[in-house]
């Protein structure tokens, strides 16, 4: 429920969280991220080199109050936020244009994957216990396995390095009116021994919603203040055992379990049941949904075994996710008695195992290759009308299993000069689709790909790195692409093909003068994008009709301005271009052509820190909610661009404690991703953090 009270309450609790002095203790550092737990390896020449890629610290995440994956990535160059808008109203990432499909989303290293549509929610994802968030662009190694398209994110959590440490925090976030509106806690215990190590860490996030701007024009759809439906609640719980017996050896024990629950903001300008009248020209009534339960659990085993002149590791693992949507009468979630409410239950299991090996071939040689192996099974389960009894229908369940056999060797040709080739096949089987009476004979089937990668590193004596990239990947078109009718809107299409992307990049690190500089220049071709066309009155099919085009350039520098003075900039230009034979008015939809970043660290006193910083994001397309009468015809808003200034300031109060207050959309502006979705305004945060 939320606190009614305002600045007040917040200046009290300033005072609360103020941290109690300790001193003689070493300072605070950056946790030590778990190493079997990355995705980028680069500091030996491993994988991940080849591509552009980007990682966004703990630290950097904690001083700006990034709390969701979502908004821990919007200021990483070639990566823009947006949201699904919609009954769903899920938070997006897209990166260099390709958006959740075909950018894989790993936790230490395991997908996560929903084998129904994948329809992830990266506003559901906690980053306070994070050691770093790891990003690939464009091109990704074949050791990683099937997917990644268009790139890859991999949350890599913590490990110990010390006998013991922790760290606690306690967060509070208000609006622009001042009432308490979020509450965060988090916990993290570790122990390093000589032959272990034990980490633990649980978090949790109550968020009563957010405030809009003062600028927004209320509407009986939505009111001034607080964002009607905007509440969340997150948790989640990481623990790990890691065995060491030697130098070069490790195995790991470790278990994640995430819950998390949410409602979903109505569009303000579309009407709701039992709040406006009837519905207009090319209207209709909004969905009345809600996720009680968006639950993630996972059980992982990871090794590294050195071999002679080579190394094994293995990654087994068994995820788990729950999901409930419960729709609704009306927009009060009061009662579920109309035909239009139902209880739609998700029970998902996953089974994988991932094998990888490499060993020197020579001295100039280095061979690696990947074995990776996923079952998943969908279990759904409708109960229609839940408030009248009843039971829930019959449980539906479909089958999926996916191999991937990878290849991948580095030649160094010189000293200063490597080759990194790779290739890879790839095969998903559906193995049992069952949907309802009416579509249950479709047939199942398989889709296989080949996959390549070829890169070239130059590392001049002069210092900084070229490289050069060519990668040629595939993402399988989901169970709900094929087999969903969409509440009976929609036509399976059990024979989609896969789509594939052709991606091209050249691109430098290192320093510039005083700076340190990093920049690509991208472009990808995909064919046989998956999109849905129309195939009758009310009705549409996914279909292999598009082909697309995403161009760019991207740069950023951090540049240390003096001894108290630093500078972090980045800018992408994305350019993206659909043709589909169908809609010859089909547009490349929620991501802007310009975004950049700016951020200033001054070190104003010795232990004061201040950083203001801008978020700068160009116009981009979102899909009209009101369609026209002609179903071959597309309607978009032009959704403005925007600017946000942000202030926080990081106080180290004693060596081991430090206090992080911010302000973020300084200006209270009043902007949007897509139509008819306001985005947060002026919002407050105070963190204490204590390690210890």
């Amino acid at each position: 429920m939320l606190l009614k009270t305002r600045a007040g309450l917040l200046s009290a609790a300033a005072l609360w969280l103020m941290p109690i002095t300790a001193t003689g203790q070493e300072s605070q550092a950056e946790t030590q991220p778990f190493v079997l737990g990355t995705i980028i390896v680069t500091a030996e020449g491993e994988q991940g080199r080849g591509g552009t890629s980007s990682t966004v610290t703990g630290e950097e995440i904690a001083r700006q109050n990034r709390v969701t994956l979502d908004d821990a990535l919007r200021s990483v160059p070639g990566v823009a936020v947006g949201n699904t808008g919609g009954s769903r109203n899920e938070r997006l990432v897209h990166v260099r244009g390709f958006d959740r499909f075909q950018v894989p989303v790993s936790i230490d290293g395991i997908r996560v994957y929903l084998p129904a549509d994948n329809r992830l929610d990266y506003g559901r994802f906690l980053t306070p216990d994070l050691s770093e968030i790891q990003v690939q662009k464009g091109y990704v190694s074949v050791l990683n396995g099937p997917g990644g398209m268009g790139g890859a994110i991999n949350l890599v959590t913590r490990q110990p390095s010390a006998p013991f440490e922790g760290e606690a925090r306690i967060g509070l976030e208000a609006g622009n009116r001042g009432d308490i509106t979020a509450r965060t806690g988090f916990l993290s215990l570790g122990s390093r021994q000589q032959d272990f190590w034990l980490q633990g860490s649980y978090l949790k996030r109550d968020n009563d919603g957010f405030y809009l701007s003062r600028d927004y024009t209320p509407r009986p759809q939505q009111g001034a203040g607080l964002r009607d439906h905007s509440d969340t609640d997150d948790s989640r719980l990481n623990l790990k055992a890691g065995w060491t017996p030697n130098a070069t050896d490790e195995y790991v024990f470790s278990y994640t379990r995430q819950t998390g629950a949410k409602k979903a903001p109505y569009n303000v300008d579309q009407p709701i049941r039992g709040i406006t009248d009837e519905p207009g020209p090319g209207q209709s009534w909004q969905r009345d949904w809600t996720w009680p339960e968006w639950d993630l659990d996972s059980l992982a085993f990871y090794s590294h075994t050195e071999l002679g002149g080579g190394y094994l590791k293995t990654r087994a693992y068994y995820n788990r996710f729950d999901n409930l949507l419960s729709a609704w009468d009306d927009s009060s979630h009061g009662s579920q008695t109309e035909r239009r409410a139902f209880d739609s239950r998700y029970k998902d299991r996953a089974w994988g195992l991932s094998l990888e090996g490499g060993a020197e071939l020579g001295a100039a040689n280095t061979l690696r290759g990947a074995l990776h192996y996923r079952r998943d099974r969908h279990d759904s389960i409708q109960h229609n009308q839940p408030d009248l009894g009843g039971l829930p229908d019959t449980p539906e369940r479909s089958e999926e299993e996916t191999w991937s056999l990878a290849l991948e060797n580095t030649w160094q040709a010189r000293a200063e000069f490597s080759v990194i080739a790779g290739i890879s096949y790839d095969k998903a089987s559906v193995l049992k689709a069952d949907r309802t009476v009416d579509d249950a004979g479709l047939p199942t089937g398989s889709s296989d790909a080949v996959n390549w990668q070829l890169a070239a590193i130059w590392q001049p004596e002069a210092g900084g790195e070229f490289h050069a990239s060519l990668s040629s990947r595939t993402r399988f078109p989901t169970l709900w692409n094929r087999y969903s009718t969409r509440f009976g809107t929609a036509v399976p299409n059990p024979d989609l093909k896969s789509e594939r992307a052709l991606n091209v990049e050249i691109g430098y690190g290192g320093e510039i003068g005083p700076a340190r500089v990093q920049t690509a220049l991208f472009y990808s071709k995909v064919d046989d994008m998956i999109q849905s066309v129309p195939v009758g009155p009310d009705l549409t099919q996914s279909q292999n009709v598009g082909d697309g085009t995403y161009k760019g350039f991207e740069i950023e520098a951090d540049w240390q301005l003096g001894d108290r003075l630093g500078l972090v900039a980045n800018y992408t230009w994305l350019q993206r271009g659909i043709t589909d034979p169908v809609r010859a008015d089909y547009r490349p939809t929620d991501t802007p052509r310009h975004t950049a970043f700016l951020r200033l660290d001054w070190q104003a006193l010795d232990r004061l820190t201040v950083s203001p910083s801008v978020e700068v994001s160009g116009a981009r397309l979102s899909e009209s909610a009101i369609q026209p009468e002609d179903p071959t015809q597309i309607a978009y808003t032009r959704m403005g661009g925007f600017g946000l200034a942000n202030l926080d300031f990081d106080w180290q109060a004693t060596d081991r404690t430090s206090v992080v207050f911010g302000i973020r959309n300084l200006f209270d502006r009043d902007y949007q991703l897509v139509e008819g979705y306001p985005e947060p305004g002026r919002s407050f945060f105070l963190t204490t953090r204590v390690a210890f």
